[in-house]
């Protein structure tokens, strides 16, 4: 009794708080489809965890506002014009403090939002709470099913008195539901923003299909994207997930990095920096080149799988960890993915009868061969990161302001500027985001003299970048 006092003595909403927000263990283990859930206002247009949990997940997403200057100077800047009134946006997203600061400032500059998760396994159920709390129509939970997930994108779209206009993706899972199921609606889309590597294809495929229905912006490959939140979260993130998970230390661990793109990139810096020897894969040779100028040794997995002590998976492909791979790993050995997609590791087969799994922790299974070999796979093969931990909000700021132009640009464009295509960002607007973000750090920009601007061939306030600058 004593010891429980003691625990009880802490904060009681900070304890609740953590609890609601990293566990994916509750008390109540009913399906929130079962439930008849309702705001303070009545509102009922919403299927999360709890809604009991809203103030503590308010408190979630006022300490990340605080790490996401971009965005609260965009709503300050933007409110009174509100350039996206007349948006319906339906979004799928990993639902966390920071994604709720962006689906919060999408409806102050006039947007009306629908939400789902991208990730069974990422959603903050408190932050859900509060969402919904907010007027936010959002559809997620901790640890659905596949099913679960389906079913919450589906009620995204499944309404007759809303027909969304814009889509906001992440993976490509709302994008292609649309397409599949709803195509007269998929028609009528005014745009779409995607963010991973995943989507990205996806979109690409569309529309050397002649299906592309709508102009899309391809976020994920935007010098603040790709350069910032794929090396920098990854950087921060990827020893986090590790440490919480499996509690390994990794002085002197051979680690394999599949991809050495900017994910592979953030997760090798941090994994070299604490004495792990890291080994890379690549298809790409300049990304290998890449690899080799920054002291990491360039193999073939085959050639290596038997002396990992890790594998990390951040290529955005599918079966690149094969079952003839998973055979040939020695005890013990952890297997994660870094990659938006859990295509990577070859997980269904793992699902075959002689293998046994035993459920260790959340998100962590030991695998379990018949000679008795064991490895561990963190979060099924879905995202290490944002399923097992959390990411930097600073970095994620970049990402949300960058999203969140993406749509304003896309909505209130001149009819005829963007065709049914895939485009990049405007570098001019790569440049605005990653201006906003100055500040936090005191940073004082040089400015051309008319001369010096003269001499390049550029305007003296940009952008300073060609189109093509990744």
């Amino acid at each position: 009794t004593g010891r429980r006092s003691l625990s009880r003595s802490i904060s009681q909403s900070s304890t609740d708080s953590y609890s609601s927000v990293y566990s994916d263990s509750s008390e109540d283990e009913s399906s929130p489809r079962e439930k008849q859930q309702k705001t303070s206002k009545g509102l009922s247009d919403f299927c999360i965890k709890n809604i009991k949990q809203a103030e503590f997940g308010r408190r979630e997403i006022e300490i990340a506002e605080q790490e996401m200057p971009a965005l609260m100077v965009l709503r300050k800047r933007a409110e009174g014009e509100k350039p996206l009134a007349g948006a319906k946006v339906v979004g799928c997203t990993h639902i966390t403090a920071q994604t709720a600061v962006l689906i919060e400032t999408l409806s102050i500059l006039g947007a009306q939002c629908r939400w789902a998760a991208c990730n069974i396994y990422s959603t903050q159920n408190a932050v859900a709470a509060a969402l919904a709390e907010g007027g936010i129509s959002v559809f997620a939970w901790k640890g659905e099913s596949e099913d679960d997930f389906w079913w919450c994108i589906d009620r995204c779209v499944n309404l007759q008195s809303w027909q969304p206009n814009m889509i906001l993706d992440d993976g490509g899972d709302m994008t292609h539901w649309i397409y599949k199921k709803y195509p007269s609606l998929f028609k009528r889309m005014k745009g779409i923003v995607e963010e991973s590597v995943t989507g990205v294809h996806r979109l690409y495929q569309l529309s050397r299909a002649g299906k592309l229905c709508a102009p899309a912006m391809n976020v994920n490959d935007s010098v603040t994207k790709q350069k910032f939140d794929n090396l920098y979260c990854c950087r921060e993130s990827i020893l986090d997930g590790l440490k919480r998970t499996t509690d390994i230390m990794f002085g002197g661990k051979q680690v394999v990095v599949c991809g050495y793109g900017e994910v592979g990139k953030g997760c090798c810096a941090a994994l070299k920096a604490l004495g792990a020897i890291v080994y890379i894969t690549e298809v790409d040779p300049i990304c290998a080149l890449q690899a080799c100028m920054d002291g990491f040794r360039l193999v073939k997995l085959g050639e290596i799988i038997r002396q990992a002590d890790m594998v990390i998976t951040c290529t955005g492909n599918r079966n690149v960890v094969g079952k003839e791979h998973l055979d040939r790993m020695k005890n013990g050995c952890i297997v994660c993915n870094m990659g938006h997609s859990n295509t990577e590791i070859d997980v269904a087969s793992l699902r075959a009868p002689e293998l046994a799994w035993e459920h260790v922790r959340p998100l962590v299974d030991h695998v379990i061969w018949p000679d008795g070999k064991r490895i561990i796979l963190l979060a099924e093969g879905r995202l290490l990161n944002l399923s097992c931990s959390t990411v930097p909000t600073f970095v994620l700021s970049i990402t949300a302001t960058t999203q969140a132009l993406a749509l304003i640009e896309l909505f209130s464009a001149p009819e005829g500027r963007y065709k049914q295509d895939v485009y990049l960002l405007p570098k001019k607007m790569d440049e605005y985001v990653a201006s906003l973000h100055l500040p936090t750090f005191d940073a004082h920009l040089t400015e051309l003299t008319d001369e010096q601007a003269k001499y390049l061939g550029l305007n003296k306030h940009g952008p300073f970048k060609p189109s093509y600058y990744r």
